[in-house]
């Protein structure tokens, strides 16, 4: 078992969260494992939550309802929205979502992007917030950016079970 590399983060504004991470597979791979809602909900989400998908239309104008159980069994419903879908390039989406029973709504343009890298993908979450505020609101309350570099730890665990088959 060789070492993870490191999960790194930068922000390019006051309302951005960017989360970056370089995992073991090729871009195909990682694009599969992302559209295909079998997939998605087997890595989804911060490490110990669990994510049960309504729907999933990954297409422009398409639906992603999913439902995220935290460990302590509270429940965040999201609705996103695809903007843009260009294989095996990048993914635009509209993210909204809260915690059940009350909670700061998330509202957020979400773009994930895929750099093949050596057999390797680079892949990048881009949040963009209405507000400086909103983005700090979200990291305080919902751990927004340990959230994102645990969910890309578990897509990198995820596809390199396939390469263990």
């Amino acid at each position: 078992m060789t070492a993870s590399p490191k999960t790194e983060i930068t922000a390019t504004s006051d309302r951005e969260i960017v989360i970056k991470r370089v995992v073991s597979a090729p871009r195909e791979r990682v694009w599969e494992v992302w559209t295909n809602p079998r997939h998605v909900a087997q890595w989804w989400g911060p490490r110990g939550f669990s994510t049960t998908i309504e729907t999933m239309d990954v297409r422009p104008g398409g639906v992603w309802k999913h439902v995220m159980r935290g460990p302590d069994g509270a429940e965040y419903p999201n609705h996103n929205v695809f903007q843009e879908v260009v294989k095996p390039e990048r993914i635009v989406f509209t993210l909204g979502g809260a915690r059940k029973g009350g909670g700061t709504e998330v509202r957020a343009l979400s773009t994930w992007t895929f750099v093949e890298q050596d057999g390797k993908t680079e892949v990048t979450i881009r949040m963009v917030f209405e507000s400086k505020e909103k983005r700090d609101q979200v990291v305080k309350e919902y751990g927004a950016i340990e959230g994102g570099k645990q969910t890309l730890g578990r897509l990198d665990e995820y596809l390199s079970s396939f390469a263990q088959k």
